[in-house]
């Protein structure tokens, strides 16, 4: 196994806060879902996982839509259940966000809709977007920029994106009762202001909270042996890592590539149970790369902190950022999120 960059430094980017005055605050909901919170909140982490797999589900999927998600970088939050939340009246909804857009830009404030406010909002399902019958349906949001052109050769311009999930969610599932509607995973593209905006209004309407979901190390290391352990058709980059340094003045950041196909040949030689993914096969993995790294440039890893790994399936950040680049494993990738959305609400 080579490695095919140099340790390099960069400065560390810190996670934007400015969104936590908007989606943090107590509501009604949060003691409707004490259940939930004892349920969820301590539940140690599995020791194995399945490895991601294609569900049948996805035949179902709009390939334009899935298209559109992929490639784009999403920042993560855990949602709680919406209360009283349709499916038969995401029209209406559109009106209303819509509105309630309108207005806040009355107020003076800063969303990003362009100068004429010339805008519209979108809601669409997201078919097939789960990994069981029982979870609901995802769904789309967009902010659209309206054109001024005749209808015939009229193109909206995407300003924000944010939709919503629920994969594999059974355990949120089972412990509300049917007012609710669990997609407890939201992904949003675009300004925060917007964002903001979107999620207020979410509050007010159906009784739920955002918070941002951040990915500590720990799961980062999950996420780079589940994805490094799914069998691409052809590899289109290499797997990279990202570790902060804390040093003084400021911290320091040092990447590592390897060529995929040896990361794979890594993995296999650890992964000693079929179909599935273990902590203490996960952590080997990790440790042969730490060992690796020391024997090439002398630095211990396991003295830093792991802030970013990106495979051909996906790219992950510590700061609640993800890239899915592999529509085979889409299903994959957000199961694990839902799965740590749940674990965050609280």
């Amino acid at each position: 196994m080579d490695s095919y960059d140099t340790p390099e430094s960069t400065p560390r980017h810190s996670a934007s806060s400015r969104l936590k005055d908007y989606f943090i605050g107590a509501t009604p909901l949060q003691k409707r879902l004490e259940s939930v919170r004892k349920q969820t909140s301590f539940i140690p982490t599995p020791p194995r996982r399945k490895i991601p797999q294609c569900s049948q589900l996805q035949e179902d999927n709009d390939p334009q839509k899935v298209a559109f998600l992929l490639h784009k970088q999403w920042t993560l939050y855990s949602l709680t259940p919406l209360y009283k939340f349709s499916y038969t009246n995401l029209k209406e909804y559109s009106r209303l966000l819509s509105a309630f857009i309108a207005a806040e830009k009355q107020k003076g404030l800063a969303v990003e809709v362009g100068e004429d406010f010339n805008i519209k909002v979108t809601f669409s399902t997201l078919l097939g977007m789960k990994g069981t019958q029982r979870d609901p349906e995802a769904f789309l949001v967009q902010i659209l920029s309206k054109s001024q052109l005749p209808s015939e050769n009229r193109e909206h311009k995407v300003l924000w994106t944010g939709w919503f999930c629920c994969i594999f969610g059974d355990s949120l599932l089972e412990t509300v009762s049917e007012d609710f509607t669990c997609v407890p995973l939201f992904l949003a593209n675009g300004a925060e202001t917007n964002t903001a905006i979107v999620g207020t209004w979410f509050q007010k309407t159906f009784d739920c909270y955002f918070s941002p979901l951040a990915i500590n190390a720990f799961n980062l290391s999950w996420m780079a042996a589940m994805w490094t352990a799914c069998k691409m058709d052809q590899y289109m980059a290499a797997t990279e890592f990202l570790w902060s340094v804390p040093c003084s003045p400021q911290s320091l950041d040092i990447s590592y590539a390897i060529h995929p196909e040896d990361a794979k040949a890594l993995w296999d030689s650890v992964h000693k149970t079929p179909g599935e993914v273990t902590q203490e096969e996960v952590d080997l993995f990790m440790d042969c790369l730490y060992s690796h790294f020391h024997r090439h440039f002398k630095i211990h890893l396991s003295a830093t902190r792991l802030v970013r790994v990106s495979t051909a399936v996906a790219s992950a950040h510590t700061d609640g950022k993800i890239k899915i680049l592999c529509h085979k494993y889409l299903i994959g990738v957000l199961a694990y999120l839902t799965e740590l959305a749940i674990f965050q609400i609280d």
